[in-house]
């Protein structure tokens, strides 16, 4: 098992290392960390993200595609208001003008080594993540979400990983395992796996009380995946209770207002917190993945520093370099 972190090349997580390889390489040492799933939100300097240290690669991802991929213009003038929106959005107004745009990233990733990518099935309207009256069904989006990722698979080099992640909007939540195998055999790419989200799967369900009744709960969900657990590569791991404030922000008549109020309300969601309990133990057990990413939102250095530390220790991963090891 190889032990990773997140991060972007974005100006904020540059900022985050002072943009600087020795800083980023002395945090990696200091938490006995393989090296990184990096996320390209802008071209690639092997001075600072090193070639060595790139594990894996997120994609970029688009929550709302399925109104596009339709052709429905109307709805997409509904959400977007204009049509020059929609161009700034999804590249163009043709599908390959979108689908372009995911070859570039996956062109890049590869190009930076990546020996996997994690790519989001999954799919909602903008007012959608607040009222979760969701207007498409999982294998709605599930079935056209494999037409434009088999126009994409020939990009990707057969001995680099597509591993698909679960979220809990419509698509891959895991819950389904039909559905689950319906997307690993309908997809065109030789190796096609799973990256298992630990604190998306806790988002699946708002009764959720404290760690150990998560963990539980992922574990009772991976039960019902049966031989399919096989083909999960990696793991996002981060603990989400968010459920009080799912149910009461459902409750409630919202519309979306901004992109940054709306990405708060998705974070207030997704919370990205370490594990702090020995319970998620179970987890790597039980799953064993190839690599495990500590995947958190990171407010600063310290915040960063702090995070791993504590996740590693509540592992007991803190002081087993061997298991970086390979």
């Amino acid at each position: 098992m190889l032990e990773l972190v997140n991060l972007s090349n974005y100006r904020t997580d540059l900022d985050l290392i002072d943009n600087n390889a020795t800083t980023l390489a002395r945090f990696l040492q200091r938490h006995e960390l393989a090296g990184l799933e990096l996320m390209l939100c802008e071209t690639w300097n092997s001075s600072v993200h090193r070639r060595e240290w790139i594990q894996g690669s997120h994609l970029h991802f688009w929550p709302s595609w399925l109104d596009f991929w339709r052709g429905d213009t109307a709805e997409l003038l509904r959400q977007f208001h204009s049509e020059e929106a929609v161009i700034a959005i999804y590249g163009g107004l043709k599908r390959d003008d979108w689908l372009e745009r995911y070859r570039d990233n996956i062109r890049r990733s590869v190009a930076a080594g990546a020996k996997y990518l994690v790519l989001h099935v999954c799919h909602n309207r903008l007012e959608e993540i607040y009222d979760w009256r969701f207007e498409a069904t999982s294998w709605e989006v599930a079935r056209e979400a494999c037409e434009w990722i088999n126009e994409l698979t020939p990009a990707i080099p057969d001995d680099v990983e597509l591993l698909l992640e679960n979220l809990w909007w419509p698509g891959l939540t895991l819950l389904d395992r039909e559905l689950t195998a319906y997307l690993l055999g309908t997809i065109q790419h030789p190796r096609v796996g799973l990256m298992l989200d630990t604190g998306h799967l806790m988002n699946t369900n708002q009764d959720l009380v404290d760690e150990e009744d998560g963990v539980d709960y992922i574990l009772r969900v991976l039960d019902r995946l049966g031989d399919l657990c096989g083909r999960i590569r990696g793991m996002h791991l981060h603990c989400s209770l968010s459920g009080d404030y799912v149910r009461r922000m459902r409750q409630t008549d919202r519309l979306p207002r901004d992109i940054m109020e709306d990405m708060r309300h998705v974070m207030r969601i997704d919370r990205h917190e370490p594990f702090a309990t020995d319970t998620a133990r179970r987890l790597l057990d039980y799953v064993q993945p190839q690599w495990l990413v500590h995947e958190f939102v990171q407010k600063s250095p310290l915040d960063w520093d702090a995070k791993v530390a504590g996740q590693r220790t509540a592992l007991g991963l803190a002081g087993c370099k061997c298991r970086n090891a390979g």
